[in-house]
């Protein structure tokens, strides 16, 4: 295996987990996410020879998310509406985190593909606003309108995540 193949298999092994986290809370499906992955590396796989020195991290997320924002563009994305949590078991004893992961969970699926991405870019991935329009090709505006219309559908739909929301 020559030097940049073995780089990107490098790549690859540690990076793939936390490409999934993010692709997952873009898709809220794990086959759709680890579809998405696989095809984001394929496209930094063509591009590594360039990319292995600079940053291949930002390469592949930003890929990755174009990717989505053209499947929700050809309608290739099914939202799957989730409907109240249900009552937890009495032999299974969920501690806050969990109920509040779970509420999450399913509050996320309720948002527009926009709107959850908005959402990932800026607190999951921890991105500014302009970061944030820069990777999704819109303005700081439109990431401005949609983060606080999504925060407005959380609060609504589950206000229980009041304590834990910006």
């Amino acid at each position: 295996m020559d030097r940049l193949a073995a780089e990107f298999d490098a790549y690859v092994r540690a990076r793939t987990p936390a490409l999934l986290r993010a692709a997952y809370l873009l898709t809220g499906d794990q086959q759709q996410a680890e579809d998405l992955v696989q095809d984001a590396l394929i496209r930094t796989h063509r591009a590594w020879g360039r990319l292995h020195q600079g940053n291949p991290d930002a390469y592949t997320r930003k890929v990755m998310y174009h990717l989505q924002i053209s499947r929700w563009r050809r309608g290739r994305t099914v939202e799957v509406l989730i409907g109240d949590l249900p009552e937890p078991l009495a032999q299974v004893r969920l501690d806050d985190s969990h109920v509040t992961r779970l509420a999450l969970k399913a509050a996320l699926a309720r948002l527009t593909p926009k709107q959850r991405a908005v959402l990932v870019l800026r607190f999951f991935e921890d991105l500014t606003e302009v970061d944030t329009a820069d990777v999704l090709g819109v303005t700081v505006g439109t990431v401005k309108s949609q983060t606080a219309k999504a925060l407005a559908r959380l609060r609504t739909i589950t206000p229980q995540l009041e304590e834990v929301m910006p």
